[in-house]
């Protein structure tokens, strides 16, 4: 397959700058994949949609403020580092501006924090070191909140509230699982009283989130290795579930991947047209980037002309763009 038969025009004014003003306040395009339709609703209607022996799969890592802002040792200009792995005593990141940065590169972020470069990496990466006397609280006093390249503005204190689901809990992600950033407390209660039971895993977010898909044959692609855990009650409900709902492309690729891998480890899943769905049912997303993986994901579960049709619609009805925006059912 070509990547260019999943593009899409798409407005700028319609890429979500901000979150709405409510957290549940989203608008929510319900397709069913059985009679190729859709539905103009809203997100605070996805409880009318749940049964009895449904269970609501979560991500639930957590975002961790991965941007560092610096300057070189002896130096006045800008550094970034973006903090996209642990790898024992290093880090894997990537550094701006790179040409400027080689190994040895010592980064301040602040008095007694600050990184070296120590080793070129695949892709422009980058393998750093950090030091403070308390590693994870100088990254959360000092550090961004990693809103995506689209949003064109600078995080502020709101952001560190909104880019981060309700229920995160396992630290370690470079980006939000943006599909579980539109649910309450309340609207978690109501989906419990439709019926629906609910369980979490784990999939830390990395950096293939940001990357572009590098080959213009969808199949030559690779996604990066993200971590992902499945404990045994969530194996166990998924696995007696009459319908998996998952929220979220992470979630999908951590249920597929755990029906595949088993209950832990690494995947670089890609999901694409053609792929068998094992255990994912209905799927509830953001809208994604065009001839991005993330929309390659939704094309093979909803089929790519519905998909991408219900994505022209979307565009028609001025529906909000990718993390901070809208949302869709896939039923």
């Amino acid at each position: 397959m070509n990547l260019s038969q999943f593009d899409y025009d798409l407005p700028e004014a319609l890429i979500a700058q901000h979150p709405p003003a409510e957290r549940d306040g989203a608008r929510m395009l319900v397709l069913d994949r059985a009679t190729q339709s859709w539905q103009d609703r809203m997100f605070r209607d996805l409880p009318s949609y749940l049964r009895t022996g449904d269970v609501m799969v979560f991500n639930n890592s957590r975002v961790f403020k991965s941007r560092l802002i610096g300057t070189r040792a002896g130096h006045t200009g800008r550094v970034e580092v973006f903090l996209a792995e642990q790898m024992g005593d290093l880090w894997r990141a990537l550094v701006r501006p790179g040409r400027k940065l080689p190994p040895g590169t010592v980064i301040e972020f602040a008095p007694g924090f600050r990184a070296t470069i120590e080793a070129r990496l695949e892709h422009g990466e980058r393998a750093v070191r950090l030091e403070a006397a308390d590693l994870w609280e100088a990254i959360q006093t000092h550090g961004h909140m990693p809103l995506p390249p689209y949003i064109h503005r600078p995080d502020n204190e709101s952001d560190s509230e909104r880019y981060q689901t309700v229920f995160a809990r396992e630290r370690g992600s470079v980006a939000a699982p943006t599909a579980g950033l539109h649910f309450t407390e309340e609207v978690l209660a109501q989906c419990e009283q439709a019926g629906a039971a609910r369980t979490e895993v784990t999939l830390h977010v990395g950096l293939g989130t940001f990357q572009p898909l590098h080959s213009g044959t969808v199949e030559e692609n690779e996604l990066h290795f993200e971590k992902f855990h499945v404990d045994p009650t969530a194996a166990e409900r998924i696995n007696a579930a009459r319908r998996v709902i998952a929220v979220g492309t992470t979630a999908v690729r951590t249920i597929e991947s755990y029906a595949r891998l088993g209950n832990a480890g690494q995947t670089n899943l890609f999901i694409y047209p053609g792929f068998e769905f094992q255990r994912v049912n209905a799927m509830i997303t953001n809208f994604h980037l065009p001839q991005s993986s993330l929309l390659l994901l939704v094309s093979a579960f909803a089929g790519h002309g519905f998909t991408m049709a219900a994505y022209r619609h979307a565009v028609e009805q001025r529906y909000r763009f990718f993390s901070y925006g809208d949302c869709m059912l896939i039923l």
